[in-house]
C-alpha cells in the first residue's frame, strides 16, 4: 500500500521487541518468553491526533547476541530489510544488559552504513526496555540519553513493555518523528480514514 508507513523493530533476542509491539497493538504481555522464530509483519491502523495512519511494524527475528567488541558479521543481515523502503527504525536493549546495548550500538551504524546514497535519513528511536527492573540496570540513565542523542543524533527513550509504561509514547513519537521528518510518506493522502477498522486500530 502506498501510503504505509514502514517501521523495524530491532535489537538483541530477549530484549522485549515482540513484547513492546504487542502491549502497543493488543495490550497484552506474554508472561512466558518466546523467541520469535521469524520475522513477522504486523499492519495496523493508528489514530493520531484525528488522522488516520496505516503502519507496517517488521518484528526482526533472533540473532546471536554479540559480545562486547561484537562486529556486524555477529547481527542480523540487514540487506534483507530492504532499508530503502523503510521510514523509520525503533532499536531496542534491555537496560539490565549492556551487551545488548552494544548490539544496538553496531545495528545504528548497520543502518547508517546500508542506507543507500541519497536516501532521506530514517528517524532511529534507541528504546531501554524492562525500565520495571531499573535497579539492575548497568548505566544511569541519563548518561545513556546524552550519548544517543547527541553522538548518535537519535531519539531517546524508556518504556516497561510488562506495564505498558510509556509503549503507546515511544510509537506516538516515532510516528510523529517520521511525519516531521517530511518523509516520502508524509503527504496527507496517507490520511487513510477508510482503514480504521476496530480490531486493529491503536488510538494515540
Amino acid at each position: 500500500m502506498g501510503g504505509t508507513l514502514r517501521v523495524a523493530v530491532l535489537g538483541a533476542p530477549g530484549v522485549g521487541k515482540t513484547a513492546i509491539i504487542r502491549q502497543f497493538l493488543y495490550g497484552d504481555f506474554p508472561e512466558r518468553h518466546r523467541p520469535t522464530a521469524a520475522r513477522r509483519l504486523y499492519r495496523p491502523a493508528v489514530l493520531l491526533n484525528g488522522a488516520v495512519y496505516d503502519l507496517s511494524i517488521s518484528d526482526g527475528g533472533p540473532g546471536p547476541a554479540p559480545a562486547p567488541a561484537a562486529g556486524p558479521a555477529e547481527l542480523p543481515d540487514l540487506k534483507d530489510w530492504s532499508l530503502q523502503d523503510m521510514d523509520a527504525f525503533v532499536l531496542v536493549y534491555d537496560i539490565c544488559s549492556p551487551d545488548s546495548f552494544d548490539y544496538v550500538k553496531v545495528l545504528r551504524q548497520q543502518i547508517a552504513e546500508n542506507r543507500p546514497a541519497g536516501a532521506p535519513e530514517a528517524p532511529i528511536i534507541v528504546v531501554g526496555n524492562k525500565r520495571d527492573q531499573q535497579r539492575q540496570r548497568f548505566s544511569p540513565r541519563r548518561a545513556l540519553a546524552v550519548l544517543v542523542k547527541k553522538s548518535w543524533k537519535c531519539g531517546y527513550m524508556e518504556c516497561s513493555a510488562k506495564y505498558n509504561w510509556h509503549v503507546v509514547l515511544l510509537f506516538k513519537e516515532l510516528l510523529s518523528s517520521v511525519l516531521a521528518r517530511g518523509c516520502k510518506h508524509s503527504h496527507p493522502a496517507i490520511r487513510l480514514q477508510g482503514a480504521l477498522h476496530p480490531n486493529r486500530c491503536s488510538l494515540m
